[in-house]
């Protein structure tokens, strides 16, 4: 039996975002310029608004600058890149954020290409994407930046540490691979189709969950002593008409397996908006050449 201790993506994050209020102060000082983040909203989703608002009161608490575009669902696509042209051209704003989902009458992939990649704080764009995968300076995608930070934390050097990563998005799994690459992993990518899925997990130094389904990585698959980081966010039913919040990993069966783990919520979740901070005063000093 291991004694697993949680990893507090929440107070990691909170130290974080008064590190960087503290670094976007500084940066005011010396330049006269307010860092400022732009967020675009297209549809009523409910859990997007909520990210939406928290993201703004944060952006704010760390002395930057928030511009919130709050569009009905029925916006046309020449509109939204018509929006997306106006915030590249503007020098208030340092970082595009487009939230998605988009409306399915909406190219996604067409809207996140039309970002100034010196303005992609979501790393999502081509040109990020490629810089990430060449190993040349890019802006990250929030989520994984935030995992790597909190794995770096916890274990000091990852090199030679056998990594799996358990889905293969363009938002989490291939970025994620990418950064423990850069840190000198031994990495492989999984996912539901990959041959004796719970063997390539039992290799795992560090097991990441990146695959969107419910409490899919049971704890027989986890080697032990392991560090688990479960990226999943899933909401289901917990009886009586109420939802709950699990992850990819079945949090229970790992206890005692695991020798660190991230719970939902309070791991890994917190870190994505103080990483989005963090790429926008990133994005803001390299703009003015700081």
């Amino acid at each position: 039996m291991v004694e697993t201790r949680i990893i507090d993506g929440k107070g990691f994050a909170e130290e974080l975002r008064k590190r960087i209020a503290g670094e976007v102060a500084d940066f005011r000082a010396a330049t006269g310029i307010t860092p400022g983040l732009a967020v675009v909203l297209v549809g009523e989703d409910p859990a997007s608004a909520v990210y939406v608002r928290n993201k703004g009161k944060q952006t704010l608490e760390a002395g930057m600058a928030s511009f919130e575009h709050k569009l009905p669902a029925a916006t046309g696509e020449a509109e939204l890149l018509a929006l997306v042209a106006s915030l590249n051209a503007d020098p208030a704003v340092h970082g595009i954020l487009v939230q998605l989902p988009l409306p399915a009458h909406i190219d996604a992939q067409k809207v996140l290409s039309a970002i100034d990649p010196a303005k992609d704080v979501d790393g999502f764009h081509v040109v990020n994407a490629g810089r990430l995968a060449v190993g040349l300076d890019a802006l990250v995608p929030c989520t994984p930046l935030g995992c790597v930070m909190l794995l770096k934390h916890h274990l000091g050097s990852l090199a030679g540490l056998r990594a799996v990563v358990v889905g293969r998005s363009n938002i989490v799994g291939k970025p994620l691979a990418q950064l423990l690459l850069r840190e000198d992993c031994t990495v492989t990518i999984a996912h539901s189709r990959t041959k004796d899925l719970p063997e390539e997990c039992r290799r795992a130094d560090i097991l990441v969950g990146a695959v969107g389904r419910p409490e899919m990585i049971r704890g027989s698959w986890i080697k032990p002593g392991a560090t688990v980081i479960d990226v999943g966010i899933n909401r289901v039913d917990a009886g009586g008409g109420k939802t709950r919040l699990v992850g990819d990993v079945a949090f229970d069966e790992a206890q005692g397996i695991a020798g660190l783990i991230t719970p939902v919520p309070g791991g890994v979740g917190p870190m994505t908006i103080a990483c989005l901070l963090q790429n926008t005063l990133t994005a803001a000093r390299r703009l003015v050449g700081d």
